[in-house]
């Protein structure tokens, strides 16, 4: 059987970029929905009705969930969309939004419904999809 051959490059562009923004939001979603667990979690400890669970808990909780969201969401929507060799976009996506967790989980953890800073989803949005025209040479 031939190899087929490579999406162009535009298709291909658009394609990551929407299977981007839906991981990216996606994994928001889980993230501050969690985070939203553990405050509550809190509240309720506070008053002295605790969950079973600990704040603590359910804050790892949020970010391996997201963490492990992320890659999931790339690969399959972009294999969902009939591409191929996405290995470099999920890498770069999901080391992305690790970063982007990392440096903005204080603007997000003591507060139900916050947003992680605005740019920095759009540059993880853009990175990733910009990752997704790193192909590799196909195998002859």
């Amino acid at each position: 059987m031939a190899p087929s051959l490579p999406t162009p490059l535009a298709p291909r562009l658009l394609k990551a970029v929407i299977v981007s923004l839906l991981a990216v939001a996606a994994s928001h979603l889980v993230l501050s929905d969690t985070l939203y667990l553990a405050l509550s979690g809190q509240a309720a400890a506070t008053l002295g009705v605790g969950p079973g669970y600990s704040a603590d808990q359910a804050f790892t909780a949020a970010i391996m969930n997201t963490v492990l969201l992320m890659p999931f969401v790339l690969w399959a929507g972009m294999r969902i969309t009939g591409e191929r060799r996405v290995g470099p976009m999920v890498l770069v996506g999901t080391v992305g939004w690790v970063a982007v967790v990392g440096n903005g989980i204080d603007a997000i953890d003591d507060v139900p419904g916050a947003l992680l800073p605005l740019r920095s989803l759009v540059l993880v949005v853009a990175v990733t999809a910009l990752a997704a025209v790193v192909q590799r040479w196909p195998r002859e």
